[in-house]
């Protein structure tokens, strides 16, 4: 603890002076000195200067030790994803922050808050978090420093800017020789990874995140995990592996009660059976989802939208057409461009296809090379038109999509 900046704090806040409170125990110059940390003071004077300050030496000594422990434990349960107890620790240490300034820790308080508000999803706070430790990064300790750009790396990621958090992760590790590293990381690694659609390398850190939460009993992030492996082995085709991974998890979410899990679950269980051309599988998964998803938010938005792709694709015109419709009507509320026009796409092309690819080339497809949308819808959009252009006779035309494929 540092007693004579502590020392300090509580004659100001108790309107004494120096001259007060050093009386009879030390000269003026010499509480100036411990004040301001230019001088050692011995035990027995700091004693005296907090007893006449109505604080006891033992009892900060304590306080310095709980603030070690809840923050450790903080750090803990936002590893081990326990919501409830997160909040419940985080409110320890703001009923005592006012002494973690004067201990050791006090940089790692300010880098744990950030971590988080991050967590929280509190976006402003977070941001002004940042700003303040940025100002403070020249005082941190190596240690510090580790966890000031890993802690900023999530923060980018949490903003959507994967490819920039991609390079502070891989600078990190590599920094750290390529050695073992925590869960945590290894699971953000391959979240930014599955982000940037990189499912190979997604697959690589996410096995072994799996590997450290399954030794650790992390039963929460084993099933984040268990998502991610699920997701990016859909994605690489390789079916067998993301079904047992989405298996597991509806068994393991269920057991659990993560009743909020289990809507993005069943979503991805049924984008994998579409994959696997199990299209009644497919809608039944989907249909779950939607069941369970009380709010008409963007996950909603997104699962209707699938329903509506599959209901198109077997030609059951009336149930995509009502999809769709909503699926407008909901993106115009919700101001998700992406959804409306892929709806305005569908609609008409359910009552004029050549319309329909006029606006595919002209509208949707622009706004998806622009955004950077996922590769496969764009390849999939790609296709259509070539295969359009294909049967129209106009060779070039469906060459030039086909090249964007390759």
């Amino acid at each position: 603890m540092e007693f004579g900046a502590l020392i300090k704090f509580y004659r100001t806040q108790r309107g004494m002076t120096q001259a007060e409170l050093s009386k009879g125990i030390c000269s003026v110059p010499h509480l100036s000195k411990i004040e301001n940390n230019s001088k050692e003071a011995n035990e027995e004077t700091i004693s005296l200067l907090l007893k006449r300050l109505n604080i006891s030496l033992e009892e900060m000594e304590e306080k310095e030790e709980e603030i070690k422990i809840l923050l450790r434990r903080l750090d803990g349960k936002i590893n081990f994803y326990l919501r409830d107890e997160i909040e419940e620790n985080y409110q320890k240490l703001v009923k005592i922050e006012h002494l973690i300034p004067f201990s050791k820790y006090m940089y790692i308080y300010e880098l744990y808050k950030f971590r988080y508000l991050i967590f929280k999803g509190l976006v402003e706070d977070a941001e002004h978090q940042r700003a303040l430790l940025y100002k403070q990064k020249k005082n941190f300790s190596q240690h510090e420093d580790y966890l000031f750009r890993y802690y900023h790396a999530i923060f980018l990621m949490w903003k959507g800017q994967y490819q920039n958090a991609d390079e502070i992760l891989d600078v990190l590790h590599t920094e750290n020789n390529n050695e073992a590293s925590s869960g945590e990381f290894l699971y953000h690694r391959s979240l930014v990874k599955s982000s940037l659609e990189q499912s190979g390398h997604a697959i690589h850190f996410g096995k072994m995140a799996l590997q450290i939460f399954m030794n650790q009993h992390n039963f929460i992030r084993i099933l984040h995990t268990l998502m991610l492996l699920g997701i990016n082995y859909t994605h690489s085709n390789i079916y067998e592996e993301a079904q047992e991974c989405f298996q597991h998890i509806i068994r393991n979410a269920e057991l659990l009660k993560k009743v909020k899990l289990l809507p993005q679950i069943y979503h991805n269980m049924g984008h994998l059976q579409f994959k696997m051309k199990n299209e009644k599988e497919a809608l039944y998964y989907y249909q779950k989802s939607l069941d369970l998803q009380p709010n008409k938010n963007q996950h909603y938005l997104v699962t209707l939208h699938a329903i509506g792709e599959l209901h198109h694709s077997l030609n059951s015109i009336e149930k995509a057409k009502d999809c769709f419709q909503e699926v407008n009507l909901l993106s115009k509320e919700l101001g998700v461009k992406k959804y409306r026009l892929l709806a305005d796409f569908y609609l008409l092309h359910m009552a004029s296809p050549a319309k329909a690819f006029k606006y595919l080339e002209s509208k949707v497809i622009p706004y998806f090379e622009e955004e950077n949308e996922h590769s496969d819808d764009l390849t999939c959009f790609y296709k259509m038109l070539a295969d359009y252009y294909n049967q129209k006779g106009l060779i070039i035309d469906a060459v030039t999509y086909l090249n964007k494929i390759t």
